[in-house]
Order: C-alpha cells, then structure tokens, then sequence
C-alpha cells in the first residue's frame, strides 16, 4: 500500500482521538500544574517560616556574642591593670633625713609583678553559656536549611513526575547531519544574537562554525536595521525618548500614509514628560505643546492642552498619573517595535525565536500523535517523510502564508502533492484527483459535474 494511504487513514483515525487526547491533555495539564503548585506553595511556605525564625535566631546569636565581648573586655581590663601594677617612685625631698644617699637621689624601688588574674566562675559560666547557645541555635539554622533544600529537590521531582522530560522521540536526528541546514541553523542563531544587540557574540558564533564571509555578511546586512529599532526599544522601557523621537520624525511621513499613531504616543509621552518635571521644564514643556500639540488628533488637543494647568504641582496626583506608570513605557515600547518592524517590513521575532515557540506550541500533538504511531506500528512513517502525518493549528502569529489542506485526504499538500483546481472551481489535492479518477472522467465531490481530470490545474498559495 502507498505511504499517501497510510498517511491518510492514519490521520482519519487520529482525528478524534486527537481531539479527546487534546481535551484530556488539558486536563491532566491542568491537574498537573496544580501538582506542581501545591509542592512549590509548600516550598514557599517553609522559606517564609524559615526566614522569620532565622532572623529571630540571629538576633539572639548577636546579643549572645555582644555579651562574651562585653565579658571579655571586661577581663582584659583587669588583667592589664593587674600588670600594670610594677613600679613605685620616691619624688625629690621625700627621703628620711637620715638617709646616707642625701635627699636629692631618687630611689627606684622595683616589685615583683602580681600574677594575672584568672576569670571569675561567673565569668566563665557567662563564656560556656553563650557559646552552647550559639551553637545550637546555628545548628538549628542548619538543620531547617537542609530540610528546605529537600522541599526545593521535591519540586523538581513532581515537574519530572507530572511533565514529560524527554522528547527525543519527536526530533528528526537526520535534520542537522546535512552540512547546509547546520549553517541554515547557526546563521539564524547569529541573526538573533544581532537582533538582541549582541554582535561580539554572533561574531564569535560565526567564526567558531568557520561560516562564508557571503554568509557571515548577509547576517549583519539582514538584521541591521533591526539593532537600530531594539536599541530605541530598550532606550524607551529606560524612558528615554529622545532616539525614539528622531526616528518618528525621519520616518514621519510614511508613518502618516499608514496611519500609525506612534509618532503620536511618542510626543504625547514627551509633553507629560516635561510637565511631570515642574516649574523648572514649563517653559520647554509650554515651547513643545505649541510645536507638536497642533499635529495631534483634534480630540486630543484639549485633554493634551490641560495638562500644562498642573505645571506647578505635578502628574503624580491628578488624572494623568497613570501616564507616568512603568506599565505605559514598556507598552509604549512595544508599540513602537510593531509599528516600526510593520514600516520597514520586518518581523518584530527573530526566526529562531519563532521556530522555538511554534515547536513548543506543536510539541503535545507531537508527542500524542508518536504515540499513536508507535502503537499502529507505523513509526518508520515518520522518518520517511518531509511533512508531518497530520495538521497541527498553531497559533496566527506563526502563520506567515496560506498553507492548504485537501479536504477528502485531510491531508497538507506539498510539491510533491500539489493543489489543483477543478473546471467548477473546488480545489483538492492531486492524489485526492488521481483516487477520484475514472480514466479520464473525474466527478467532483462537492457539486455533480462531470469533467476531464486532465483539465485540471495546479494553483499556487
């Protein structure tokens, strides 16, 4: 039997199981994640716990330790007073008259040292006390450390537990031995160190897998454009607007003709800017009203305007406050980065970003549709074919063109199956025409027209 007929019934039988695996799926995912959030609630709780009483022992340990130096301190201070404690002096005209030396001879007299005084039994019981006392309390402090490393060990087990780990069973092995998808690969991977602004580390990439200066030069050339807008996108999240501005005003008009209204956002955040500073930006703030508040929308020019009324006293209290809030810069960052990408015909992800998480999207129907496979024993299907057994709806942001599925073989064409158009106008898959075929009669199975299936022709999407 053809490898087309085993792809086709295979993905007629696993149309509904598809569907229930998918509900299922959610299910078990769902139920999951809370596995996973209970152990991880435990783990919170305990840190919590162990962070207020490790606080309360340290405290302790502190006192404990500023007593044994107060003690100590004490100890020494009489242990040099003790040792101090070795000379006396006879001042002039203090000797006995009678003295043969006569009275202007000093006499040193020299005595033998005391011995150093030894610590009190109370001082020493203070010592032993807060030494015991130390010890346990950081032996307390070590054991509830351990047993909060074992919690943090069991979140890892439960995620092993409750998620599948190993995907190998969904990767083509065969994909990366071909020298040219190797390069394809490490080029895109390039392309997306450029685009985060990381060229040291794409040029390092680039001359480690020893890529062609042709190669090498396309990466650079390609993603320029972009480094540019993800560094205004970064200088934007910081609140700094003045790259951001300069761009607009370069690209003003064909932003216009498309009715973008970043240029707007963009000299609408500036004013609030500059009224947010006070007094001392009313002037400038006043200057740039009058020079951009006149290409604004007319709706907008009055509530703008009235914002320069709190020049004295600030945003941070009145109804433009929220302007001021991080969550506005970062989403007037990404506004910026798809208007800007959409202007120069650019995608905003890089084709690595884009592939990961399309592949991450795929990979439950993947993994349900191997199983599936492996127990029909038609695994060797897998690796037998350019495009996989069945259709996987991914989301519309990684669909990027038209891709057309026959609706008799359910089934995605391709150049070796191409899509052809009827007399009557339906379009079905050629090998879906060739079973349809009656010689060179063909009956459509949507409406009853008989036609010549040699009439019929290949469309392109």
């Amino acid at each position: 039997m053809r490898a087309v007929d085993w792809r086709s019934k295979l993905a007629k039988f696993t149309v509904e199981k598809q569907r229930q695996a998918e509900l299922d799926m959610d299910a078990m995912d769902m139920e999951a994640c809370a596995s996973v959030e209970k152990e991880l609630d435990r783990v919170v709780t305990k840190l919590e716990h162990l962070h207020k009483n490790a606080s309360a022992e340290i405290g302790d340990i502190a006192s404990l330790m500023s007593e044994l130096v107060n003690v100590l301190g004490m100890a020494e201070q009489m242990v040099v007073t003790t040792l101090n404690t070795g000379t006396q002096m006879n001042a002039p005209g203090t000797g006995s008259p009678d003295d043969p030396m006569g009275e202007n001879v000093n006499m040193q007299v020299e005595t033998e040292p005391a011995a150093p005084q030894r610590l009190t039994d109370r001082q020493m019981d203070i010592i032993r006390d807060s030494i015991v006392k130390c010890n346990e309390r950081v032996q307390k402090l070590s054991s509830e450390h351990r047993d909060l490393h074992g919690s943090v060990s069991k979140i890892g087990k439960a995620i092993d537990r409750n998620f599948s780990a190993d995907f190998t069973s969904t990767m083509r092995v065969d994909a990366l031995q071909d020298e040219d998808n190797l390069m394809l690969l490490n080029k895109a991977i390039a392309k997306h160190y450029c685009r985060q602004g990381m060229d040291d580390v794409a040029r390092t990439l680039i001359k480690e897998c020893k890529m062609s200066e042709e190669h090498a030069q396309d990466v650079f050339d390609s993603e320029r454009e972009f480094a540019e807008i993800y560094n205004i996108w970064m200088q934007i999240q910081k609140r700094d607007l003045s790259e951001a501005l300069k761009w607009a005003e370069r690209h003003s008009g064909q932003l216009r003709e498309g009715h973008s209204i970043v240029e707007f956002q963009l000299h609408r955040m500036r004013l609030f800017q500059l009224v947010s500073n006070g007094m001392v930006s009313q002037d400038e703030a006043i200057a740039y009203a009058r020079t951009y508040v006149k290409n604004f929308p007319a709706k907008e020019i009055g509530y703008l305007m009235l914002s320069l009324i709190y020049v004295p006293v600030g945003l941070e209290n009145t109804r433009y406050k929220h302007f001021l809030s991080q969550e506005m810069w970062t989403e007037l960052s990404f506004i910026f980065l798809r208007e800007a990408c959409e202007l120069l015909g650019i995608s905003k992800n890089s084709a690595l970003s884009v592939v990961v998480n399309a592949g991450c999207t795929a990979l439950p129907a993947l993994l349900n549709i191997k199983q599936v496979m492996q127990s029909r024993k038609v695994l060797g299907m897998w690796n037998g074919c350019d495009e996989l057994p069945i259709e996987i709806d991914l989301p519309p942001e990684f669909r990027f063109h038209s891709i057309f599925a026959c609706p008799i073989l359910r089934q995605q064409t391709t150049e070796d199956n191409p899509p052809k158009k009827l007399t009557c106008g339906h379009v079905i898959s050629n090998d879906a025409l060739h079973k349809l075929s009656n010689g060179h009669i063909l009956k459509c199975p949507y409406c009853p027209v008989e036609q010549n299936a040699e009439e019929a022709v290949r469309i392109y999407f």
